[in-house]
């Protein structure tokens, strides 16, 4: 039997079909979604549920011609489908495969690239800018989630686009959900407003309405007239009902029309985001205004899989399942913990010994493991939304009274809080610890997500320890020493699973700035190298160790444990007693801890030879593995043996590559 699918190359199928075949290929779309990602897993409960939003897009829109700028863009995956990328789908995420984004470099289609929540209404209105200042006619799409409105960057450009276009089209998705149940007065907010009874009423009325009337000036003035009126005194009763009145007399002091419009954007919603043929009769109606414009539609965050629909927060992003049941592999007995969960079990058992102690996520309990701290004891929790940087400062206020607050954000996320860091935690020397997962890379994500950059921009800055644990065991002494320090601290560490050493019951109180030596040279062999392996690539440095050793070189190996402050006198000691330095780092070269080595090595007049391992001065792609990309870059204890033998004239340095077979 044909599919539908089958039929629909680009775009320009999709305008071919009716709007009942429409809604067999959106059946059809979700079929491929859950059977697509299971082998190698993605982002499926946010895909299943733009479904119908997105073949409406196409059917409504004529892309590329016109713009779709996605917020975060983990859920353009029937995007890509629809253009002309179907035959590739099952390669998403994978190596040399389609990346799990939007990404200029891939389609034509993909107008803009994204990974971080809150960026969409900016560029979009930068397009439609630049649509009017040269004079074109195509329209600009913004689609972005009721998560998107807990990111400042979002009311910034909301503040903006009344007075700077006339022609924009926005879409707010409203799931509930964005990785995490969504937080917040925002959130709040437009519960308040898909809970009313008058606007689900309205709802209805206007579905009603767009199925009956033709589109044009005639429709467009008596929706917004039926609009206006219902919004202006739905929401000053709203607000007198929720609200402290702000002129004292009871009435409040907001004025009558709801927030959007406020913002100079005229308002439709709620409606049903799985009605195809609202969506399409919505967005031809949306076309034809001269102002601004915003839509917002009601999803289901993984609609057509039970299984999604009861943990929307797992089917987020998620690796291989059972495309039946769902169901996710077991962890192997005996395999070692995420780094995650260690840093979110410890965080738990120093709480409860040190009452100063809280932990603040943005948005990602589960992906940080401070759900664990949300279960044990909630009332040292805090989420803050998709806002890092509030999380940043809000973690500041609270140093300043007295409590030491540990911030878990991912190392690429923390980077969009870069100021907050500087200005208001360094700058006043505050006890804030800072707990930065995904430190390296995040291989099927690809370069939105890796975290190759943090060692870069904390050296720089003043008052600051900066510490990278070799294993687990290591991340509980390092959590705990912070807790001990008065000063901003922070420990880089990676996605995924640890190194399977057994954790202390009772962490070790780290002395500041003192590396280990984990292995000394022998004084046996001629050829002296130090490998100093930061952080979970100490094992690297080890293997590469051991091989050197058999072909008759002398090596030692030194966990440098802490990036700022280098400790100085391990440093200059083993530059000094070896004929050749080696640093091998999960992070650029370009700034990195190899840098750093240089640098204090170049002070003390220590002229031995330095091989940095660590990434190039590139983004990196994304891959199906992090060994898959460690091989292609030469991150591998082979690499180093062949660079070491060169320098020592013995070999040409030969980078390894390594070949999947499917």
């Amino acid at each position: 039997m044909t599919r539908y699918l089958d039929m629909v190359d680009g775009p320009e199928h999709v305008k071919k079909l009716t709007v009942p075949q429409l809604q067999e290929l959106a059946g059809e779309i979700r079929e491929e979604l859950i059977a697509g990602l299971a082998k190698a897993g993605g982002h499926l409960g946010p895909n299943l549920g733009v479904v119908e939003l997105t073949i409406a897009l196409h059917r409504v829109f004529n892309s590329p011609l016109d713009k779709f700028v996605w917020d975060v863009s983990h859920q353009v995956y029937v995007h890509k489908i629809l253009t002309g990328r179907k035959n590739r789908f099952r390669t998403i995420r994978q190596t040399d495969g389609l990346n799990g984004f939007a990404l200029r470099s891939e389609s034509e289609h993909d107008c803009y690239g994204a990974g971080h929540a809150g960026t969409a209404l900016s560029a979009a209105l930068g397009m439609a800018a630049a649509r009017d200042k040269r004079g074109s006619n195509e329209n600009v799409v913004c689609i972005f989630g009721d998560a998107a409105l807990t990111n400042g960057i979002s009311f910034e450009a909301l503040n903006n686009i009344g007075h700077t276009t006339r022609k924009f089209i926005g879409i707010l998705n409203d799931n509930e959900w964005s990785i995490a149940k969504n937080v917040g007065a925002i959130s709040n907010y437009l519960n308040k407003l898909i809970t009313h009874p008058r606007y689900n009423k309205l709802s209805r009325d206007f579905e009603a309405f767009v199925r009956r009337i033709p589109r044009g000036d005639v429709a467009a003035a008596l929706a917004h007239k039926a609009f206006e009126g219902m919004k202006g005194a739905l929401t000053v009763g709203m607000r007198q009902k929720h609200e402290v009145a702000m002129d004292g007399d009871g009435r409040g002091g907001y004025g009558s029309p709801v927030f959007f419009e406020e913002m100079g954007m005229r308002y439709l919603g709620p409606i049903d985001g799985h009605n195809l043929p609202l969506l399409i009769s919505t967005m031809e109606f949306a076309r034809t205004c001269d102002h601004p414009i915003v839509i917002h539609i009601l999803t289901q965050k993984g609609k057509g899989f039970e299984a999604a629909l009861k943990q929307p927060e797992k089917f987020h992003g998620l690796g291989p399942y059972d495309a039946k049941t769902g169901e996710t592999p077991a962890a192997k007995p005996g395999a070692a913990p995420m780094y995650q969960d260690v840093m979110g079990q410890t965080l738990v058992k120093l709480c409860q010994k040190n009452n100063t102690l809280v932990g603040i996520t943005a948005a990602m309990p589960s992906g940080t493991g401070l759900k664990h701290l949300e279960k044990a004891m909630p009332d040292r929790y805090y989420d803050v939304g998709i806002a890092e940087e509030h999380g940043v400062i809000f973690a500041a206020g609270m140093a300043t009274m007295g409590m030491h607050p540990v911030v878990a954000i991912y190392s690429s996320f923390l980077q969009r809080a870069y100021d907050c860091i500087h200005h208001d935690v360094c700058l006043q020397n505050l006890p804030v610890i800072f707990c930065m997962d995904r430190a390296g890379l995040s291989a099927n994500d690809g370069p939105t997500h890796h975290g190759l950059f943090d060692i870069a921009y904390l050296r720089c800055l003043p008052n600051v320890t900066a510490m990278a644990p070799a294993n687990e065991d290591e991340l509980a002494d390092m959590m705990f020493t912070a807790t001990h320090l008065n000063h901003p601290t922070f420990i880089r560490y990676p996605r995924g699973a640890a190194e399977g050493v057994p954790i202390k019951v009772q962490p070790a109180l780290l002395e500041i700035g003192k590396a280990q030596v984990v292995q000394n040279f022998s004084n046996t062999g001629k050829r002296k190298v130090a490998l100093f392996g930061l952080g979970p690539l100490n094992s690297l440095a080890r293997k590469a160790a051991a091989q050197l050793a058999a072909e008759g070189f002398d090596c030692a190996v030194i966990n440098p444990r802490f990036t700022k402050p280098l400790d100085g006198g391990t440093h200059e000691f083993f530059g000094n007693a070896a004929d050749l330095v080696v640093t091998v780092e999960d992070h650029t070269i370009m700034g990195g801890y190899g840098s750093a080595v240089l640098e204090l090595l170049s002070e003390k007049n220590v002229s031995t030879p330095v091989v940095r391992i660590g990434w190039p001065d590139q983004f990196i792609e994304h891959a199906s593995s992090v060994d898959v990309l460690r091989a292609r870059y030469g991150l591998t204890a082979e690499n180093i043996v062949a660079k070491v033998k060169a320098q020592f004239g013995e070999a040409a340095p030969k980078v390894t590559t390594l070949i999947e077979v499917a």
